[in-house]
Order: structure tokens, then sequence, then C-alpha cells
């Protein structure tokens, strides 16, 4: 039996033994200093460096990616990936780079001892184009697919939800218009327009746009892109959006390609039967076959009828009548009125991705040039993505642990919280970078509540890059 040395210690146990009889006070006669170390505030971008190599980012980047005139230092991919890393931690302006040029992770992500200063990125989105933002559009269908073979995520049925949102600008920008904006009257703007899968909650696509009000051209431009950007497990297709999506273009598209579809009305007056009325809780509820001028063919239209005591204080443009307000839909779904409707209102859910997207950035203007902001707008939805995916994958890590017990301490609860919350519990940990056996370490604080789970998480993350082949 061979003895233990006595000058042998158990540094583990040693650690929590101190940690235990030691208790830190700070006060304001605490002494301080420089160290040696390289720290990180943004630990967990270590995670999003392993669920890229395991979605095959850079390999689908190299792909699809339509470079741009500019030749760079860094290369394209470093280039666009330094921009998705900001959009990531949470910063939304390119200016924001001064405050990371020296963060030992993302320089360490990005392989340079120093990233280049604002302007090199500033000059580097300024050369991008539409060409540029619709190769980024179309990176994330084989991204989106290689996440959902992950996930095990296979729907044969996907509800798409459109809608619009206005940029407020100040200054002389291409494409600003006066129109619509709720929040600052009169002021110029610009009006992106993003479709959301209700499911996941993902981007699917959009774009950024004049300042005006959509076209039925444009609503059916958008609808076309739908089948090419999903997987192919999806067979059938629903789409959702408000009176200002109505028309026999979008209409027509949504018959081309077997797209079901329900859009408010604010154009048409559908004559309703009076035996047709029916009640269904505390509303009344009608259909008929219209077809509105201009229109190749009749449709379906569904109204609700609310008796104007019903309404009280909610706000709801509609046609009103002396006693009635109606809320009127065009569709081709074969459901009775009230379970079309019904369904209709959950594209509620819409305007909450929308405050989401706006907080990632969607309503930052980097530049004067119209194609620069289309650009910049796909670069934002991208990193709005790369969140919801990883939420997915953390989803999916917890079901595989089974997660049907009680939650453990130690789990990332990120699946259902929004990405602000996500960000607090998955990437702000704070890290340590070593450089130990002649290869670079990132190490984590026990005295941190959240390290645990991040290491649970980059241990599955791991797991399923061998199961690729990707791990070394």
């Amino acid at each position: 039996m061979v003895k233990k040395d006595s000058r042998e210690k158990d540094a583990g146990n040693q650690a929590g033994k101190t940690d235990k009889e030691h208790v830190t006070r700070i006060t304001a006669d605490t002494e301080y200093a420089e160290c040696s170390e390289r720290l990180t505030a943004f630990g967990g971008m270590l995670a999003l460096e392993k669920f890229l190599d395991l979605i095959g980012f850079e390999t689908v980047f190299e792909d699809k990616y339509v470079a741009p005139k500019r030749e760079t230092k860094l290369g394209d991919y470093r280039m666009t990936k330094g921009i998705l890393l900001l959009l990531f931690i949470g910063f939304q302006r390119l200016g924001h780079f001064a405050y990371l040029r020296s963060d030992s992770m993302l320089c360490g992500i990005l392989k340079v001892s120093e990233l280049p200063v604002v302007s090199t990125f500033w000059r580097y989105l300024r050369s991008l184009g539409i060409n540029q933002s619709g190769s980024i559009l179309r990176m994330q269908k084989d991204l989106r697919a290689k996440t959902w073979e992950l996930c095990k995520y296979k729907p044969e049925h996907v509800t798409v939800n459109i809608d619009t949102t206005v940029s407020t600008v100040y200054g002389d920008t291409e494409g600003a218009r006066k129109g619509h904006n709720t929040k600052h009257r009169g002021k110029k703007g610009l009006r992106p327009v993003l479709c959301f899968l209700a499911e996941t909650r993902e981007y699917i696509c959009g774009t950024q746009r004049k300042g005006e009000t959509m076209s039925n051209e444009e609503v059916a431009r958008q609808i076309r892109q739908f089948r090419r950007l999903l997987p192919e497990s999806v067979k059938r297709i629903s789409v959702r959006g408000d009176g200002e999506f109505i028309g026999w273009e979008s209409v027509e598209a949504c018959l081309e390609h077997g797209i079901g579809f329900t859009f408010g009305n604010k154009r048409c007056a559908p004559p309703f039967t009076r035996k047709g009325w029916y009640k269904h809780g505390n509303y009344e509820y009608n259909e008929c076959m219209y077809q509105p001028i201009g229109w190749a063919q009749p449709c379906r239209f569904v109204v609700m009828r609310i008796h104007q005591d019903d309404i009280g204080d909610r706000q709801l443009n509609l046609l009103e009548s002396s006693n009635y307000v109606y809320r009127i839909f065009v569709t081709n779904k074969k459901k009775r009125p009230h379970k079309v409707i019904k369904d209709y209102d959950k594209r509620a859910d819409a305007e909450n991705c929308i405050e989401e997207a706006q907080q990632e950035g969607v309503l930052a203007i980097p530049s004067k040039r119209f194609q620069t902001h289309n650009a910049f707008f796909q670069i934002v939805m991208l990193a709005y993505n790369l969140w919801r995916w990883m939420k997915m994958l953390a989803a999916h890590s917890q079901r595989k642990q089974g997660d049907e017990a009680a939650p453990k301490t130690n789990e990332i609860t990120i699946a259902d919280h929004t990405i602000r919350i996500a960000r607090l519990k998955l990437l702000f940990v704070a890290a340590k970078i070593c450089f130990h056996s002649n290869r670079d370490e990132v190490r984590y604080s026990l005295h941190n509540s959240h390290s645990a789970g991040l290491i649970d998480f980059l241990k599955y993350l791991d797991a399923r890059r061998k199961e690729e082949g990707l791990a070394a």
C-alpha cells in the first residue's frame, strides 16, 4: 500500500473548506491591484462557439455567402462573425466594438490579439448590399434544418405570422418616409416586414423597407419565399396577417403554393345574410362567399359580431354599426368561423417577437445607405435566430436528462425565457482563460450559480459534436 505524502493536499476539498471558513469582506479600505490573468465577462460565448461548430456554421457560410467586393485582412467570415458576436452579446451599434476590442473571449474566438478598430467593421458593413442580405437569408435555411434535426423536431404543419414595424429615422437616410408612426408621429422612418414561425418563434424571412405602407406585390413576394426557406419535413403552411396584408396578390400567392391563410379585412364590405348568424360564447359569427372588385375569384369571409355593450375599454379598428362592432377576415380554412377567428387571435404573439427583435437591433440605423440597412437587418435577425436555436437545443438537452422531474438548481432554464433573460443566464458568466498543457482553457468560478448549468450544457454540446464527428 502506497502511503500518501503528507505534503499532498486535496485541492478541491481544501478550496471548499477555505470557502466555508473565510467570509469575504469588501470595505472602503480594501486593497486593490492589477493581475496578468485573461478574464472575460462573456464566458457563455464558448457555448455559442461550440453550437456554431455543431450546426456547421462556417461550412454553410462559405457555401452560401456572396462576398462583397471589399477585401479585408480578417476575411468575410470573421468580419461577419465579429458583427454577429457583437449583436449576440446585446450591443446594437458598431461603435460599441470600442468596449470589446481587448476582450479575451472575443479575441480568442476571432483568433486575433486585439479586435480591429471600429471603422474597419463600419467600412465592411458599408460594402454590403442586396446580394449579401439575400445570401444571409438563404444561409438560415440550412442552419434551421440542422438545428431541427439535432432537436428531433419534424413538424408537418407550421404557422407563419407576418407583420411590420417602424424604425424612426433622424437625419437624411435613404428610403425614409413619413408614414404610420404611432410613437413619433410626423417623423420619417423605415418600415421593415418580419415573418415569424408561431411554433418556435424564430424568424423565417423579411426585409428592410422604405417607410411606406406595404404593397400587395411585396406581400406576395414574402409569401412565395416560405416554401424554399423551410425544411422538407414541413408539408403544410398557414399564414396570418392583419388588414395591411389583404389583397388579391397575397391571396393568389397563398393559393398557388397551397398555403392556408387568414388576413384581417379593412377594405371589403362582404354581405352577410341575417339567417347565417349563430352564437358561440358571448359573440355572434357568420360567413359568406364574396368576390371583391379586382379579385379573380370569390373567397370565404368570416365575421365576428360584438355588441357595443360588450366592448368595454378595448380598442378595435373595425366596421361599426349602431349596435355592433364587426371583425371581418378572409380565409381559405374550412373550420367554423369562431374557430378561424380564435386561431387568428394567436397571431398577437408576433408583437412579442417583434419587440424582442427591436431589442436585438432591428431599429438601429448604422448608415445613410439603404442597402447597408438591408444587410444589417438580416445580420441582426440571424443573431436573433441563433439565440432561438440555442434555446431550442438547451430545451432538448434538458428533455434528454429527464426534466419531467423536479427542476435541478443547475439547469439552464432558458427555453421559455426571453432572449434578454437567456442572455443573463447563459452568456454573462464570468470566466478566466488559462494557458495550460500547451493549450487554452476556459475556467468558470465555483461561486457563480450559473457555472454548473453552463458546464452541463457545454458537456451536452461536446457529446453532440462527438456524435457528429466534430470533437477533437
